[in-house]
């Protein structure tokens, strides 16, 4: 058997239990280190507000799914002036806010997106156990454009006429 370090999706994680469900597939739970840093204001908070659990797909192991139960820290915030209340930690090194599935997933769907497509991408995906919609691919990608989108320097803009005075057309390159 791999010991449980294998399993983690992080450093900053720290694996509780690995366990086969019965519908197939992996649970790994964990938890994340807490450091209780507010994100606006920069301050160590010492109150703890409660949990909250975060489940994250993962790549596959043995060919069955794998999903990742993260329990991270909810912390109250003590400044005055900062207009959080309530703060979870941050867990950016794996995955990215409000996502379902951890970076390293997410960078192989953008990869694979880039290179084939949205239908062919979900096909691999899917004979690589990764079960991801070609809507999803193609939002990955669009996602990572934005990330990494320069403002442009030169701009083309050309008219043309399909019929004269009737159906007009503009593109901006």
């Amino acid at each position: 058997m791999i010991s449980r370090k294998h399993w983690s999706p992080g450093s900053d994680v720290s694996v509780q239990s690995v366990e086969r469900r019965d519908s197939g597939g992996w649970t790994v739970s964990g938890s994340l280190t807490p450091n209780g840093i507010c994100p606006d204001c920069g301050l160590q908070s010492r109150r703890r507000h409660g949990w909250r659990r975060r489940r994250l797909q993962d790549y596959p192991a043995h060919g069955d799914g794998v999903t990742v139960t993260l329990w991270v820290c909810r912390w109250r915030c003590l400044a005055p002036a900062c207009p959080r209340r309530t703060f979870s930690d941050q867990i950016g090194s794996i995955a990215r806010p409000f996502a379902r599935r951890t970076s390293r997933v997410g960078e192989i769907v953008s990869h694979l997106g880039h290179a084939t497509g949205g239908r062919p991408a979900e096909r691999l995906l899917h004979r690589l156990g990764l079960g991801v919609s070609d809507d999803t691919v193609l939002r990955q990608l669009k996602n990572r454009a934005q990330d990494t989108a320069e403002p442009p320097t030169v701009i083309g803009i050309d008219d043309w006429s399909w019929r004269k005075s009737q159906t007009y057309g503009t593109i901006i390159v």
